[in-house]
């Protein structure tokens, strides 16, 4: 089994992820470029059970982004951690940028890419979308 560790800028906060990141892809929608402050955001989805916080579970707040759609962020620092959906409660969307450890996988897409950052220009071959297909 997988086990991939990570933390927050500050420290604060330090979780495992014990199993498969999944469907890998590059985001360039614009809330997660308000998000990151970055061009685009590297997730994966990964299981909730598979989540474990290690350190920190009351320093990560929650802002609900969409309807039913909620950010976990440090509340000291700032760092992404995680996205929890209610529509999903078994999965999240983990930003890979957190990691302390490799991944072990890289991005296979590019979604949201109408709404870019026009400053940005991608430049590799993978699949590009308009949506989240």
């Amino acid at each position: 089994m997988m086990k991939h560790k990570g933390s927050c800028l500050c420290g604060g906060v330090q979780y495992e992820i014990q199993g498969e990141l999944r469907d890998v892809l590059n985001c360039h929608c614009s809330m997660c470029r308000k998000l990151h402050a970055a061009a685009f955001r590297t997730r994966a989805t990964i299981n909730a059970a598979d989540w474990k916080i290690m350190k920190g579970d009351r320093l990560i707040k929650f802002y609900e982004s969409s309807p039913g759609e909620h950010k976990g962020f440090c509340s000291n620092c700032g760092s992404s951690l995680y996205t929890r959906f209610d529509s999903k409660p078994g999965i999240y969307g983990f930003p890979l940028g957190t990691l302390d450890t490799d991944p072990g996988v890289k991005a296979e897409r590019h979604v949201f890419v109408g709404s870019k950052a026009p400053w940005h220009e991608i430049t590799d071959d993978l699949p590009r979308h308009l949506t989240f297909d």
